[in-house]
């Protein structure tokens, strides 16, 4: 067996120095943390057709919404998840709007499809007619939304006015195609209806503009999932459930929603 060296052991003692040395600046500097989230809104956020509402049953969180597994993908983070089945801007203010503090760092929300009455709009179509509803729906977005959703941002940021703010938006529902998930919807009402998503999604994106909060549609990332479409995103009509109808599919929610909370969150 070979003998060590004095200048050997020399350099084994400057090793295991390094080694020390390096452990003790690692210790020194704090683990990484996640983000005091608060997630806000309407049924698209809190989950509802994804068929499982184990957070909650009554507001309808479920784990396989996007705000559940944004912060499962980012360990550290702290979510509070308020999203509530059914919330328009006023429940919003009303009973969400107290989970946001100065502490909050990050916050998202779907919000303004209730307000205008949307899936009721739609479940109207599927036993008559709904084609004037719809086009005064469209003619009244407007009037109806501006100062809601002004009211509504204004008041995230001054609750938390150092959080990034996610707006996301609503998706078309309908391909150019039918099928069993829309029956009773003629072609007009459908094409009507995502004309009325596509004014939705102007509108939202122009106040959150306004008011200095980040948006991201939701069109783009829906198109060629829409129901009747070969990977939907979307629920079509479940006669067995019809709160269900119409909202995004767990792909809906990862695939879509939560690549676009993603993006909006990517530098």
């Amino acid at each position: 067996m070979r003998a060590f060296s004095p200048s050997g052991f020399v350099r084994i003692g400057a090793a295991l120095l390094a080694l020390v040395a390096f452990a003790a600046v690692s210790a020194a500097v704090p683990a990484a943390t996640g983000d005091n989230y608060v997630a806000l809104g309407d049924s698209y956020s809190s989950g509802v057709g994804t068929g499982s509402y184990t957070l909650d049953a009554a507001c309808k969180r479920s784990v396989y919404a996007y705000p559940y597994l944004y912060a499962q993908k980012h360990p550290g983070t702290s979510l509070s998840f308020v999203a509530c089945s059914g919330a328009k801007t006023s429940d919003l203010l009303a009973t969400q709007l107290q989970s946001v503090t100065s502490a909050t760092t990050l916050v998202t929300m779907t919000i303004g499809g209730n307000d205008i009455g949307f899936a009721n709009l739609i479940y109207q179509c599927t036993v008559g007619d709904c084609s004037a509803a719809l086009d005064s729906t469209a003619a009244n977005l407007k009037a109806t939304l501006d100062g809601p959703l002004d009211q509504v941002f204004n008041a995230v940021k001054k609750a938390a006015p150092n959080a990034k703010i996610v707006v996301l938006g609503y998706p078309r529902v309908f391909s150019n195609t039918g099928c069993l998930g829309t029956l009773g919807i003629t072609s007009t009402e459908r094409t009507k209806a995502n004309a009325l998503a596509d004014a939705l999604d102007t509108e939202i994106a122009g106040r959150a503009s306004a008011d200095g909060v980040t948006y991201e549609s939701a069109i783009g990332a829906f198109t060629g999932h829409a129901v009747c479409s070969l990977s939907p995103y979307l629920n079509g009509l479940n006669l067995f459930n019809t709160g269900e109808s119409y909202h995004p599919t767990r792909s809906g929610q990862s695939s879509g929603y939560l690549q676009l909370l993603t993006t909006a969150l990517t530098p």
